[in-house]
């Protein structure tokens, strides 16, 4: 494997990720600075000279490090921060609640979420996770979990206690058999006539002229556990918009929302890649068990044009700690990774044969996988001491190109990006966050200088033990040359925000833009050269769907969302988002009710067209 460049240690650049064991109470501030002292001014993170490597051990997002992408609208967190220990401003991440001008509660009034966001990115969602993640385990398993954190240099940084109200088995809500599907949903065998849409929404009453309309709204069809489900997606695939819930995924019409399909399970959808493949296939992670003791390690690729499963195969259990633990999944051509502690594997994604097996290069564990364009794997390479690299990995087999060390204790976060290749790192101990480029080589490109700003990247998603998703962020986006990344609202309501572009050589910013009165900026990805962002309203006014230039400049506006629906918009808690062909869908990352008369009544899709 090769050896990352000699250079000196990565150098803050925007502040410190809390200690999910020790969460901040104020807001974050700017830029952590370098992790040397005294380093040289303005010098780019990197790790010192390469000591030998030695045998070590959200996987993407969840529960990990520091930005765990919750699919939330968008997969981010938002994570608070405190003061950096060379820095007097408070941390990069407040953790006020909805800073972007959204009230509390979810999608209809009264609704049960808590005010406040995660203490830090990739940390759980408030009531976050189809269930606890030690939820009627073993204490035995428990306590192994705790002590494999105090020995594991990678991976997550905290665990969540068992809940001693829930009891060891399932709720009683809660079947082990599948959901009925809709006598006019499609089985899977073609003979469904479509149709589950809810009639007579008058959510475009009194709309505006230049306003967008409401396409249509999904209400919530499925009787759930009495602590909610996570929600996966939405994913667009052609006429075709998909969410996965509790135990089914779910097509509907882009154009109506009428269920097309309707996919049911035996177990509950434990995780999902943040995509599918460019032909719409996706492999989605299950239960292998209907009972709170089962693992999340069963595969099920399903082929989202259609609704119709594919193969089905567990993952390949190891014994001793990562035996224990979920898995995070991750998409590059044709191969699938599923990746844990310890584990590391890749799957054809025609037809599930495994094609290669935990970490071929030997030297580091891979705990997590970053898909797309590119296969980016994180591993921890150290013992006692925390030693991470990052790598460009051959999907087909699992050899690695490259690979870059992370300087001693700084631990690979989030791949904001895997082309360029944009990685968060952060320091625990001293709660520094670091944002690194890295050419198509696997050197150090630059290292971002954040200044004085706030940043607040989201990362959705819910807890995995010892796992973390790599993916699944935003608040950010990077073409060639360019990083683009969104400050944190000036205000907790009526508040506004800045796009800041960095340039990618040099780590240093070029222009700013502004959202203007009482909007927050928030990039999703690159969409024809500019930055495609989503524009959060207020509780009075609604959100919408903007370019920015890569030049900069004022936002140009693409959708403007109605007024009408603007409280129902803004208390969404955990958003996702996706868009496609000018259609925005804007759903909720989890839904959770406090009786099933509400449950029935949320809200989990909301699309918008002109």
């Amino acid at each position: 494997m090769s050896q990352p460049p000699s250079q000196q240690p990565p150098q803050g650049g925007f502040g410190a990720p809390q200690d999910p064991q020790d969460p901040p109470q104020q807001p974050a501030g700017q830029p952590a600075q370098p992790p040397q002292a005294p380093p040289p001014p303005q010098q780019p993170p990197a790790p010192p000279a390469q000591p030998p490597h030695a045998p070590g051990g959200y996987g993407a997002p969840q529960p990990g490090g520091y930005g765990a992408p919750q699919p939330g609208y968008g997969y981010p967190q938002t994570p608070p921060g405190q003061p950096g220990p060379y820095s007097g401003q408070p941390g990069p991440y407040g953790g006020q609640p909805n800073p972007y001008g959204g009230q509390p509660g979810g999608p209809y009034a009264g609704a049960p979420y808590p005010a406040g966001q995660p203490p830090y990115p990739g940390a759980p969602q408030p009531g976050g996770g189809g269930k606890g993640p030690f939820k009627g385990r073993p204490a035995v398993i428990v306590a192994a979990a705790v002590a494999a954190l105090l020995v594991v240099g990678g991976g997550v940084y905290f665990a969540a206690a068992p809940n001693d109200d829930e009891p060891a088995k399932p709720d009683a809500k809660a079947s082990s058999a599948p959901p009925k599907p809709s006598e006019s949903v499609d089985r899977g065998d073609g003979s469904g006539t479509g149709g589950g849409r809810e009639a007579g929404d008058d959510f475009n009453a009194g709309r505006k002229p230049g306003e967008a309309k409401v396409a249509f709204a999904v209400k919530n069809d499925v009787d759930l556990p009495r602590n909610g489900a996570d929600v996966y997606g939405p994913w667009v695939v052609g006429d075709t918009v998909v969410k996965a819930m509790y135990k089914s995924v779910v097509g509907y019409s882009v154009g109506d929302g009428a269920k097309k399909w309707e996919l049911p399970f035996a177990t509950e959808i434990c995780t999902a890649p943040p995509q599918p493949s460019d032909g719409g296939t996706i492999v989605i992670g299950l239960d292998d068990g209907p009972t709170d003791k089962a693992k999340c390690n069963d595969l099920q690729q399903i082929d989202l044009k259609t609704g119709k499963a594919g193969w089905k195969k567990p993952v390949p259990r190891s014994d001793g700690f990562g035996g224990l633990f979920d898995i995070t999944l991750a998409i590059s051509g044709d191969t699938v990774t599923a990746a844990g502690l310890g584990n590391s594997f890749g799957f054809s994604l025609a037809d599930g044969k495994q094609v290669w097996g935990k970490d071929p290069d030997a030297d580091c564990k891979r705990f997590a996988f970053a898909g797309g364009a590119r296969l980016i794997a994180a591993a921890n390479c150290g013992g006692v001491k925390t030693q991470h690299e990052v790598s460009e990995v051959n999907a087909k087999t699992g050899k690695a190109k490259w690979s870059y060390r992370l300087p001693d204790d700084w631990e690979v976060d989030k791949v904001y990006s895997v082309s360029p290749l944009v990685i968060s790192a952060v320091k625990r101990d001293s709660k520094e966050w670091s944002v690194l480029a890295l050419t198509d080589s696997g050197k150090l490109r630059s290292t971002i200088d954040g200044g004085k700003d706030k940043f607040r990247p989201r990362c959705g998603g819910s807890f995995v033990v010892l796992g973390e998703n790599l993916q699944g962020c935003t608040g950010m986006a990077a073409d060639a040359s360019t990083f683009y990344m969104a400050t944190e609202p000036t205000q907790l309501t009526n508040g506004t925000n800045d796009i800041v572009a960095f340039d990618l050589n040099t780590g240093k910013a070029k222009w700013r833009a502004n959202a203007g009165p009482r909007r927050t900026m928030t990039p999703l990805r690159m969409e024809g050269g500019e930055v495609l962002m989503y524009m959060q309203g207020s509780y009075d006014r609604g959100g919408g769907v903007a370019t920015l230039a890569p030049t900069g400049g004022k936002p140009k506006v693409l959708l403007q969302h109605p007024a009408a629906t603007a409280q129902l918009e803004s208390s969404v808690f955990n958003p996702l988002y996706a868009y496609a062909d000018g259609r925005f869908f804007l759903a909720d990352g989890r839904v959770s009710a406090s009786n099933d008369e509400e449950e029935k009544k949320f809200i989990t899709i909301l699309a918008f067209e002109k």
